[in-house]
């Protein structure tokens, strides 16, 4: 098992404590044909918080549990800071968690 996986584990539950806290935590997932963009981030179709609940979050989690290869590098906190740049206040930790994400995923 990767060394990182504890930590990264640890920075998904965070993501997803944030989303909640934002009020950005949807209880019903998008249709299937929201979710089945092929752009990336779904940005076509999804927000970049609801991409975040019902791609990434899930998709990482599989990862993990799965003891599937990491990715060898991630971006994420570059389109955060996009998507969110009318709400830099709101997202101030999210994007903190997201940018610690990355750098794990970094250290591979």
């Amino acid at each position: 098992m990767d060394r990182r996986v504890p930590q990264l584990a640890d920075h998904l539950l965070l993501i997803e404590r944030e989303l909640r806290l934002q009020g950005w935590w949807e209880a019903q997932p998008p249709a299937d044909h929201l979710l089945a963009s092929q752009e990336p981030f779904c940005v076509d179709t999804l927000a970049f918080e609801q991409w975040l609940q019902w791609v990434f979050l899930p998709r990482m989690k599989a990862i993990l549990e799965r003891d599937l290869p990491l990715p060898s590098a991630s971006g994420i906190l570059a389109m955060a800071e996009m998507s969110w740049q009318d709400r830099p206040q709101a997202s101030q930790r999210l994007r903190a968690a997201l940018q610690q994400f990355d750098k794990l995923i970094s250290q591979g």
